[in-house]
């Protein structure tokens, strides 16, 4: 790595006391809305005429966990993943009975491709049940686009992102990915290899680490540049309340340094790139995003943990693989729990994404929701202006003007936003402890092992009683 000597440019995006006060804000909505009702279902609903839907697909494997992520995943067994595959295309079949057809499909995980075969035939059957799906995105990380079968994926994935998080050894180490993922020089000639392989390359980046100088995120902007990639998400950590407070103290930088480090990545992407929302950044104002709920107000989950929201409601899929598998064989989808949202806190939803998305549109609400957004919201509305996060456009009055303070506010409304959903997640994954009896409770990870035998587990502790990382999650 070159060493530079980079300085912003004197910008203030937002005072220390108000992204302290927009924090406190989306922790009072959060504890208010994000948790689900106490219900057992059987199916989401049928879809609604004239509505635009996207299918999720969500894979729970990895061969190795994160120690700072928190979404639901499960460390990778062969048979399982397979017989997890099976069910997620029966649930798909369930789904399609149900009357519904996509015009997109986002792959998420875990590791998507940790069993590329597996996955070749669920995108294959996705297209044929769904015809109308256009553009297919999937996730994977640095490690596998550099086995034989990556390149199978060719024609089937459309928008192939790829988890990198930084260039820079130290942080990779911080993060424990150096030893899972190579070096930063490694990881950077890998994506050479990848961009040649699908029509869009995403590069997710991550900022937000414990010792991350502005230094280090420029270097990692300039090796961006190098590499050009189609698009770039550029993430902000996010510890929650379900994230260990080892990894809080040890990796997380303090939440006065995100404007600074935000900066970083305005001066150099945002005067290379079109800047699609306050974290993704793409050639072309035309482009797949990363974030698929700012273009489809409507998604459908499939697969153990994943979410829905359908008219207004979100709905979320079982966490036990062996629950999941129950519901597959009785003819029943994943999802078992919704939580029910009122018009106000969807109007809400949807204005921080708008804000999120550079794409605050008075007409979208008046003839989407039927109101008018400045009267509805006056107090949210009235909000953003004194943060001078939006102003009018003169030329287009249904448009409203994110502003660089604007684009900042949106990120720390969204990174807030995700964290809460890790309540969602919290919630649903406490009945393992019971479900899942396989799990010694006081010694392994939270449902690492569920729907696994004992000689399996003992077989796992005997192959790992020397490798301290195989219990980071204790």
């Amino acid at each position: 790595m070159t060493t530079s000597n980079y300085v912003p440019r004197p910008r203030k995006l937002l005072p220390d006391w108000m992204i302290g006060a927009t924090d406190r804000v989306m922790d009072y909505y959060i504890k208010r809305y994000l948790h689900c009702d106490p219900i057992i279902l059987k199916n989401p609903p049928p879809p609604q005429e004239g509505h635009r839907y996207l299918l999720y697909a969500h894979i729970p494997f990895c061969h190795t966990l994160c120690t700072y992520c928190t979404f639901h995943r499960f460390l990778f067994k062969e048979y399982k993943a397979r017989e997890y595959f099976v069910n997620l295309r029966k649930e798909m079949e369930y789904v399609h009975a149900l009357g519904y057809d996509f015009h997109s499909m986002y792959i998420g995980g875990g590791t998507t491709t940790i069993l590329e075969d597996e996955l070749i035939k669920t995108i294959e059957h996705a297209k044929k049940l769904f015809p109308s799906i256009k553009e297919i995105s999937c996730e994977t990380d640095p490690q596998i686009i550099t086995t034989p079968q990556f390149r199978n994926l060719k024609g089937l994935v459309d928008r192939m992102s790829i988890g990198v998080q930084s260039f820079n050894d130290e942080i990779l180490k911080l993060s424990d990915r150096y030893e899972k993922f190579g070096s930063g020089e490694q990881i950077f000639e890998r994506l050479q290899y990848a961009q040649e392989l699908f029509p869009t390359c995403n590069v997710d980046m991550m900022f937000g680490f414990r010792g991350q100088t502005l230094d280090m995120l420029h270097e990692d902007m300039e090796k961006i540049w190098q590499l050009n990639p189609r698009q770039v998400t550029t993430y902000p950590l996010m510890v929650t309340s379900q994230t260990r407070k080892s990894v809080k103290n040890d990796i997380a930088a303090k939440g006065n340094q995100l404007a600074d480090q935000y900066r970083v990545i305005l001066d150099t992407l945002g005067s290379r790139y079109n800047h699609l929302t306050s974290w993704t950044f793409g050639r072309t104002n035309d482009e797949g995003f990363d974030e698929y709920v700012v273009d489809y107000d409507e998604y459908l989950g499939v697969g153990s943990g994943a979410f829905s929201f359908l008219g207004d409601s979100l709905y979320v899929n079982t966490f036990s693989l062996r629950r999941y598998a129950e519901r597959i064989a009785q003819g029943n989808t994943g999802v078992e729990r919704r939580r029910q949202f009122d018009a106000h806190a969807i109007w809400q939803y949807r204005l921080m994404l708008g804000l999120f998305s550079h794409r605050l549109s008075r007409r979208y609400f008046r003839e989407v929701h039927g109101i008018n957004v400045d009267r509805a919201l006056f107090k949210e509305m009235l909000g953003l202006r004194l943060a001078g996060a939006i102003k009018d456009d003169p030329n287009d009055p249904d448009h409203i003007i994110v502003t660089d303070a604007g684009k900042f506010l949106g990120l720390v409304m969204m990174k807030a936003f995700y964290s809460g959903m890790d309540n969602v997640r919290a919630e649903l994954r406490a009945p393992l402890k019971e479900a899942n009896m396989y799990r010694p409770r006081a010694l392994l990870p939270e449902g690492a092992f569920s729907c696994i035998g004992n000689a399996e587990i003992t077989e796992y502790f005997t192959r790992n009683l020397n490798n301290s990382k195989a219990f980071d999650f204790l």
